[in-house]
């Protein structure tokens, strides 16, 4: 079943929706706007359901089949925020946001959700019911996670959930897979090492906290390097390297550091964490000096389960006519939270020759909407088959 022609009728309008959003980008929990938006357009479509202020301004609906004989509930998630990057598309429907744009195409997975909404409310050739769910702050905040401990799954028994996110540079519309851990676990660090200050001409009298927090720049690296089993993933990457002076005659008293760790596995990341902090420790001790180390755990691992993920990929295939397997991706992605309560899959649509994500030129590419929708709608109708 290719392409359903509602969504070619709806384009237009859902392209709309699309762009408007895009125009006012709102970060992370401050997506006032947009879930008022969602909410009133899930009432217009005539949605059983629609709730406020789950996960802060998460907006969920709520949708039934012509039947329930099933008793089957599923759930679709799509992300609403934006990042704080000044746009440089000079597109007519830029962001009028200073500071903040639609940069990893949430505008699109917002509106193709609305969409396949608005035809599901309108078709309901389901036999089940089905929870759309529109989640704030996916990057960084952990919305996802906020969304649940708001009781969300259990609140609306929900038993699968999927999600999809575009992506570019590959064929519009095409979509991509795979089973088992798919999105890397995100985990951030602050270090900070502490010597003795002094004159620049009297290295002697000092212990020199930048050559201290050099050396553990280098030798963070062979975590990787020397410490990882080499089929694992991760990465550890130190993104920030701060002195307590500019001057260039004053060895600084202090260097702040900062960074993240990437990794695919609990046991992967129990590994980066314990040695960050011994390493660390390790070549204060060396210089004389001390170090602080604080670990942060951001997004775990995000899994696709198996038979979902087989479901999803057969669907995309219906749709596209074929589905490839997805690499791994070192990125972050907090729709993990949901697929640790629930089991689920999320799916890669292709948004054509585009910049990439997170990059001021990057624009969501309106092309992929009828291949999107289509796919929401058709997890819905094969999933739960009406009799």
């Amino acid at each position: 079943m290719p392409i359903k022609n509602r969504f070619a009728e709806l384009q237009t309008e859902i392209t709309e929706w699309r762009r408007d959003i895009h125009e006012h980008p709102e970060i992370l929990f401050e997506t006032h706007r947009t879930s008022a938006l969602v909410a009133e357009k899930l009432k217009a479509f005539g949605c059983d359901e629609v709730v406020t202020g789950i996960g802060r301004t998460g907006v969920v609906g709520v949708i039934k089949g012509k039947a329930d004989t099933s008793g089957k509930v599923i759930g679709l998630r799509a992300d609403m925020d934006a990042l704080p990057i000044l746009e440089a598309t000079g597109l007519d429907y830029a962001s009028k946001t200073e500071g903040a744009m639609h940069a990893c195409g949430h505008d699109g997975h917002t509106a193709m959700l609305l969409g396949a909404a608005k035809y599901l409310s309108e078709t309901r050739n389901f036999d089940g019911t089905v929870v759309v769910i529109f989640q704030p702050a996916e990057e960084g905040g952990g919305g996802g996670r906020e969304m649940c401990e708001d009781g969300m799954m259990d609140r609306w028994g929900i038993q699968e959930v999927y999600g999809m996110h575009n992506w570019p540079g590959h064929p519009v519309g095409s979509f991509a897979i795979r089973p088992g851990a798919f999105f890397a676990a995100t985990d951030q660090f602050d270090i900070v090492f502490e010597g003795k200050g002094g004159h620049a001409a009297k290295p002697h009298e000092t212990v020199d906290t930048t050559v201290m927090a050099a050396q553990a720049v280098l030798a963070l690296q062979t975590i990787a390097a020397r410490n990882a089993d080499p089929v694992d993933q991760v990465v550890v990457s130190v993104t920030s390297f701060e002195t307590s002076s500019t001057a260039f005659n004053v060895i600084p008293q202090t260097v702040k550091m900062r960074g993240t760790v990437r990794t695919m596995s609990t046991a992967m990341r129990d590994l980066a964490e314990k040695r960050i902090g011994e390493i660390c420790n390790g070549v204060a001790a060396t210089f004389g000096g001390r170090v602080d180390v604080t670990y942060y755990r951001g997004y775990p691992v995000m899994v696709n389960s198996e038979a979902q993920t087989e479901f999803a990929a057969d669907v995309a295939r219906s749709v596209s006519g074929a589905c490839e397997e997805a690499p791994l991706v070192m990125g972050g992605e907090d729709f993990a939270f949901m697929l640790e309560e629930r089991p689920g899959a999320y799916i890669l649509v292709g948004n054509g020759d585009t910049a990439a994500v997170h990059h001021p030129e990057y624009n969501f590419n309106d092309e992929a909407i009828p291949a999107g929708c289509s796919w929401w709608a058709e997890i819905v109708e094969q999933r739960m088959p009406a009799a």
